[in-house]
């Protein structure tokens, strides 16, 4: 199964929500239908940025799959946060390649 990850800079919070809510979002709405194997928090020159790995079944269009997925965890982390930036990658050849920006 190819393995991906979906990187989303956090501008900011919605209020009312906690910092801890984004990640869970993120993690479950792609939980739904793919096995999320980690998730991190970094902070790139002062951004904060969420990473969430993750692997898809091998369907005839994972890539297009993991777009998809990564677009509707970007939805699913809207709904707490404002995000921008969202990027897929896939890991081939031990290398992470990029998918979309």
């Amino acid at each position: 199964m190819p393995s991906y990850r979906a990187q989303l800079n956090i501008m900011g919070l919605r209020p009312g929500h906690a910092p801890e809510a984004v990640m869970d979002r993120a993690v479950a709405s792609l939980a739904v239908t793919h096995h999320v194997d980690a998730n991190q928090l970094d902070v790139v020159a002062g951004v904060p940025r969420i990473t969430v790995r993750y692997t898809v079944e091998e369907d005839g269009n994972p890539d297009g799959q993991a777009i998809t997925s990564a677009a509707a965890m970007r939805a699913a982390v809207e709904t707490v946060a404002i995000s921008e930036r969202l990027v897929v990658l896939r890991r081939t050849r031990g290398r992470w390649i990029t998918l979309r920006r």
